[in-house]
């Protein structure tokens, strides 16, 4: 499935680290969403681009949009990963059904069973308005992330 700008991004409820449910729908009419998806917590390229957005949590939060991490990896891994690195936004466990939610996305590796480095703002309607999807071993930009908020 291949998403694009204008469509209706695919809904999703997921357990954060902490064992809460999240669903993406529950943020319409109030904020907008930047979902990100993930390898694998516990590696250089995915820690480093985490630790690039807990730094710009509170300016990202300031432009009216939640950060919505996701991996492949169990909640138990996520709480652990989070715990050592000090991560307070929302890491989802897309870990059963295995990658339903990154194949909904189309950013599920079949071969590798993991999500890939794909990013979805989506808008406070539900519309996705910009994504980027880079391969396993390439880290996004986070002035990226910052032009296409401002363009919300």
């Amino acid at each position: 499935m291949t998403l694009s700008v204008g469509d209706q991004a695919p809904d999703f409820e997921l357990k954060d680290q902490h064992g809460q449910s999240v669903r993406l729908s529950s943020l319409r009419g109030r904020q907008a969403a930047l979902v990100v998806f993930y390898p694998w917590a516990f590696t250089g390229v995915c820690g480093g681009e985490l630790r690039e957005l807990q730094e710009a949590l509170d300016e990202i939060a300031g432009s009216g949009v939640e950060v919505l991490t996701v991996s492949t990896d169990s909640m138990y891994a996520l709480r652990a990963f989070a715990d050592e690195q000090g991560f307070t936004f929302p890491m989802l466990s897309d870990f059963w059904p295995h990658g339903a939610v990154a194949s909904a996305y189309g950013v599920f590796s079949q071969e590798v069973g993991i999500a890939l480095r794909g990013s979805f703002l989506v808008d406070v309607h539900g519309m996705l308005r910009w994504s980027v999807v880079n391969g396993i071993p390439d880290a996004r930009d986070l002035d990226d992330y910052r032009k296409a908020i401002a363009a919300l």
